[in-house]
Formats: C-alpha cells, structure tokens, sequence
C-alpha cells in the first residue's frame, strides 16, 4: 500500500504551466497598447484572471510567437 507522500514524490512537480502569467514585472501597459515585457494587451493582462485556460494558451501562443515574454538579462 503506498502513502499519500510516495504519491506526491512519484509525481513530477510543475513548476510552469501554460496558463500561468507571462508577467516578467516589466510592465507597460499605462502608456503602450502591448506590454514590452511580456507581450499582452492592456486588456489581457486586466482580465486575466477572468479568462478561460484555453483563452489563456492562445494569448500564450501568440506573445510567444512574438518573442514574448521578454526577461532582462
């Protein structure tokens, strides 16, 4: 019989997920219609939380497409 902890250490962890935020906290959607740091709309990233998953890989597909999410370095 296995334990809830062999459970939990037989599965790998996800660290990312595709519907996580592409925010890199170098925001600018005050003044630009697309954020230069992560690549979404103001309205994107105002309603994120509200969107689906799947509206959320699209976005996702798009800003990568792009070369977003840009990340200082």
């Amino acid at each position: 019989m296995t334990s809830p902890d062999d459970a939990a250490a037989a599965k790998p962890v996800a660290v990312f997920r595709n519907t996580d935020s592409p925010c890199v906290a170098v925001c600018s959607t005050l003044f630009d219609e697309v954020c230069r740091g992560c690549g979404r709309t103001a309205a994107e990233v105002a309603n994120w939380v509200f969107l689906s998953d799947d509206e959320k890989r699209v976005v996702w597909q798009r800003i990568t497409a792009q070369g977003y999410p840009r990340r200082k370095g």
